[in-house]
């Protein structure tokens, strides 16, 4: 298994090479904050780990081990990032919740997760409903 930091390049990289079709070093040192020298240390380790196929200075590609796990790294940042806006979160905290909590949840807690989104999609009325709550209990609070 990967550690938060390992998942957090293969992420990225997934989402590189998603949307630009290719991932550098530089790009991945300017999407997490780090020094080029970081990234190369950490694409070393990954590609040790068969996550990646490293070619110093020709750049790299994820391996079908990488691409599955970087596949299901997004699909968890997505979710919790749906799953904060359905329950209430104010969009402007969203990001940075998600990036706080995404390494600390179990794959059950994900998947169980999974199953509340898709009950609040299932019916709108239900969203609904919560918003609706949310409100009273505010107001609640305030008087």
């Amino acid at each position: 298994m990967p550690t938060p930091s390992m998942e957090d390049y293969i992420e990225q990289i997934y989402n590189l090479i998603e949307t630009k079709g290719y991932a550098r070093v530089s790009d991945l040192a300017e999407a997490l904050m780090v020094h080029p020298s970081s990234v190369t240390k950490m694409v070393q380790k990954l590609d040790k780990d068969n996550y990646l196929n490293y070619e110093k200075y020709r750049g790299f590609v994820l391996t079908s081990k990488g691409k599955k796990i970087g596949e299901r790294l997004v699909f968890r940042h997505e979710l919790l990032e749906e799953f904060l806006e359905i329950i209430g979160v104010n969009e402007e905290k969203i990001y940075d919740d998600v990036e706080g909590i995404e390494h600390h949840l179990s794959w059950e807690s994900i998947d169980r997760i999974g199953d509340l989104v898709n009950y609040f999609k299932s019916d709108k009325s239900r969203i609904k409903d919560l918003k609706q709550q949310q409100l009273k209990e505010n107001k609640e609070k305030l008087s």
